[in-house]
């Protein structure tokens, strides 16, 4: 008897995953939960950083904005902020379903 334990292989991870799962974890949060479903650490940790990325951006802009007298303006940067997090939720949830799909193959 081999005392050593048998872990499944990343390949095995992945394609054992269910693929509803996965995409539906990406696009609620849109933090690249999925990834952690899957076992991804690398996509994780590169979804994390684009989303850190995003907001200090979208921060560093609004902060020569005076929300009063640029309404206008915060009110811009706000729906571009949530529109990059969207478009980011929507390739996470869809390279995720593309990884298990293509685990399967």
């Amino acid at each position: 008897m081999d005392p050593t334990p048998q872990f499944p292989s990343r390949q095995q991870l992945l394609s054992a995953s269910s693929t509803w799962v996965a995409v539906l974890l990406n696009v609620v949060p849109g933090l690249g939960t999925g990834y952690i479903y899957q076992r991804r650490w690398r996509a994780y940790w590169i979804t994390s950083a684009a989303a850190a990325g995003w907001f200090a951006l979208g921060a560093a802009q609004a902060a020569d904005i005076d929300p009063e007298l640029m309404a206008d303006v915060v009110a811009r940067n706000q729906l571009v902020g949530l529109a990059g997090f969207l478009v980011l939720a929507l390739v996470t949830a869809i390279e995720a379903g593309v990884a298990v799909r293509r685990s399967r193959a």
